[in-house]
């Protein structure tokens, strides 16, 4: 098999683009011209990467796993020149980590410096998203690692073979609200009357879980407020606008403080597993060397996060 690494980096803009007019573009050369080698690339490998019937254009199931291995060696390559230029400083690898929101600023940075007291020093560099675009950056090797709370209806079902994870840790969603004049929670899951909800926007994940709970415990309530955002529930139940679901290791302060109380007993909580998701295919050193301490004994952060791993 005989590959041009330019090919490489063509289809990378290619996937990135979804458009052989940008990509070409993108890649400084005409548009017959990237096409040409886009179909170079294809011949060589004897497979079918793209579907050119659709507009924007989409990768075949060949072509996504074939971009994972297609980013990993273009990066490689950018690393080893860099470290030749000594443009890194001798610093290594950076790990690229997409994690949902919460995690992102409630685990990841705990779980970071925990691994650097465990003697791993490893350069990191955090995306902040929503759960699709993280899975979709996995898939497509936009990034190292995933971090997410694990879903046990499927949306993050993905082939264990090509995907595997490891058991990070549990957490909770607590019901939540600010306190009263009294001292005492402003509003009540346990009373009689309707309470003012503040909710996930529909299809994010977290407020599947909620919604399920409140279905299966007749809640009677008024949606007051909707995003996907943890934080933005939490901030607005600062204010006393109403109850919202949050994990509870977004707010650890705002529990230490006072600031926020927990509204119901633990028949309202809602149980969350952490789990962290790599590409099989991805070859960065630094990753294997991340993946097999994590084997050994991953570093749980929170105060009810579990310390046993598993795949």
């Amino acid at each position: 098999m005989n590959l041009e690494s330019k090919w490489l980096e063509d289809f990378s803009a290619l996937a990135s683009t979804r458009s052989f007019s940008q990509a070409a573009e993108r890649r400084f050369v005409t548009q017959p011209a990237f096409s040409r080698r886009i179909r170079s690339l294809e011949a060589a490998l004897g497979l079918t990467l793209v579907n050119r019937s659709r507009t924007p254009i989409e990768l075949t199931e060949a072509g996504q796993l074939f971009l994972v291995t297609a980013r990993t060696v273009v990066d490689q390559l950018s690393e080893v020149l860099r470290h030749l230029h000594h443009l890194e400083g001798g610093q290594g690898e950076v790990i690229q980590v997409a994690a949902a929101h919460s995690l992102a600023s409630g685990f990841f940075p705990r779980w970071v410096a925990q691994l650097r007291n465990d003697g791993l020093n490893i350069a990191t560099r955090l995306v902040a998203t929503n759960v699709g675009d993280a899975v979709h950056a996995l898939r497509e090797g936009g990034c190292d690692l995933m971090l997410a709370f694990y879903d046990p209806d499927a949306a993050l079902q993905m082939d264990a073979e090509i995907f595997p994870s490891l058991h990070m840790g549990t957490t909770e969603m607590l019901p939540v609200c600010a306190v009263g004049a009294d001292g005492k929670p402003m509003f009540d899951l346990e009373g009689e009357g309707s309470v003012p909800l503040l909710a996930y926007s529909a299809g994010a994940f977290l407020g599947r879980s909620v919604n399920l709970l409140l279905r299966q415990r007749n809640l009677r309530y008024t949606t007051v407020y909707e995003t996907a955002m943890a934080d933005s529930l939490k901030s607005m139940a600062l204010e006393g606008m109403g109850i919202a679901w949050v994990p509870r290791l977004s707010m650890r302060g705002e529990l230490e403080r006072g600031e926020l109380v927990i509204c119901g007993g633990s028949q309202w909580h809602v149980p969350l597993e952490i789990r962290l998701y790599r590409c099989a295919l991805v070859r960065k050193a630094n990753v294997r060397l991340l993946w097999r301490k994590l084997e050994g004994g991953p570093a749980a952060v929170d105060s009810k996060v579990s310390q046993t791993p598993e795949k």
